[in-house]
């Protein structure tokens, strides 16, 4: 035990702190060399990024989505229709983008406040889908004037696994055309086995992105 000690005090500076000598690559620090196998994980990886401008019908990610990642983010940042009142949606594809019409399941809720403190609530949003093939809606009716818009995020898992389904979360903060804050949450399911490998961001029938960006991460 002494001995122990002894090691112990020798490693240790007189202010309390452990010496470089005190550890190595057999132990715990001093370490020159990541172990085999060893994974620096949660790191985000920018693939790519679409801007809209007037007139942009969808907003189409094609290539990029593959087994490198386990999981793919997009980043949707200040999306403007140009008609007020406006519905966003994705959907997904197996054929690299010659169809969106991936089988979904999934639910949605919405919480929500007005600017004149009116109509403060959290609801089932009637979006979710069941086992149908339409594009998924994402967000509230967003306004077109010029200080209005929609963020969020969407995640998309293990895209490639051609054994489970394919799980989804999107998350949206709007500022409506009825001067709403409307904060959305949807997930669910791509109920296939085949991998997907596009993705599709689009707005309400007959209307188009005014601006925006979308970005497209891997997630180590």
């Amino acid at each position: 035990m002494g001995t122990i000690t002894r090691t112990f005090a020798n490693n240790i500076t007189t202010s309390g702190v452990f010496k470089p000598t005190a550890f190595n690559n057999a132990s715990f620090d001093n370490v020159t060399a990541v172990p085999s196998g060893a994974v620096e994980g949660g790191s985000m990886v920018l693939l790519s990024t679409q801007t809209a401008t007037a007139g942009t019908a969808t907003i189409d990610f094609t290539t990029g989505i593959d087994s490198t990642y386990k999981e793919y983010l997009f980043i949707l940042n200040n999306l403007h229709p140009d008609t007020q009142n406006t519905d966003m949606f994705f959907n997904l594809s197996s054929d690299g983008g010659s169809n969106y019409n991936v089988t979904k399941t999934s639910s949605a809720f919405y919480s929500r406040q007005n600017e004149d403190t009116s109509g403060a609530e959290v609801v089932y949003f009637g979006v979710g889908l069941a086992q149908s093939t339409s594009n998924q809606q994402i967000t509230g009716g967003v306004g077109a004037e010029n200080d209005e818009s929609a963020s969020g995020y969407f995640h998309l898992f293990n895209p490639s696994d051609i054994t489970y389904v394919k799980h989804f979360i999107c998350v949206t903060q709007c500022y409506t055309h009825s001067n709403y804050s409307w904060n959305s949450y949807v997930a669910g399911y791509a109920n296939t086995t085949s991998a997907i490998n596009a993705v599709r961001f689009s707005p309400s029938a007959s209307t188009n992105f005014d601006a925006g960006t979308i970005q497209m991460f891997g997630i180590l």
